[in-house]
């Protein structure tokens, strides 16, 4: 991949991209996921995290390997554009159709929720080695995480071949400190 494309041109490769995956290969991208999600928690009580939409990485398998490791699981509840609200994920029997068609937590959202994650999983199109992290260009998670604990683990969650040499970075972009994979597990991101 070029270094030189901007946001838009790198959106359109990796959603092309992540469309030609096999079921298969995504099933088994899941599984690896949730192995190396468990093992995250050795430290931890609350984590931010998502449920994968699309081509996004991972499944619900993911939280609930969070969540049988002992951690508590906040999941984003959308409304108007501006921060997320997170609420308690309880299990995919308590999930329930939000905006966009996003399944999110029915409970309440919780308030200062972002003050209480240790670590926040976020969903990304890639990442580069510096931590510069490429969303789908909405902006919710860079608006959201100003309200994040300054001790926080950001930790992207992309594919193996969606950590890349150099992405186009802009000033509200918040610097990712890991990168999650499938198969390359948990790795730090340099500065």
């Amino acid at each position: 991949m070029s270094e030189v494309r901007d946001k838009a041109a790198w959106r359109g490769e990796i959603l092309a991209r992540r469309k030609a995956i096999t079921p298969g290969q995504r099933e088994r991208e899941a599984e690896a996921l949730a192995r190396h999600a468990a093992a995250l928690v050795e430290t931890v009580t609350w984590i931010c995290a998502y449920v994968p939409v699309g081509g996004e990485p991972g499944s619900l398998a993911m939280l609930d390997a969070l969540r049988a490791a002992g951690a508590r699981v906040l999941l984003p509840v959308t409304g108007e554009p501006g921060p997320l609200e997170w609420a308690e994920y309880e299990g995919p029997e308590r999930l329930r159709r939000g905006r966009f068609g996003l399944r999110e937590p029915e409970g309440a959202p919780i308030a200062d929720a972002l003050r209480l994650a240790e670590m926040i999983l976020i969903p990304a199109l890639a990442v580069d080695r510096s931590g510069t992290r490429l969303g789908r260009g909405a902006g919710y998670y860079d608006r959201s995480l100003n309200a994040s604990r300054a001790d926080a683990r950001l930790i992207a969650v992309v594919r193996d071949d969606e950590v890349v040499a150099h992405l186009p970075r802009e000033s509200h972009d918040h610097r990712m400190g890991w990168a999650l994979t499938p198969f390359g597990g948990l790795r730090e991101l340099d500065e």
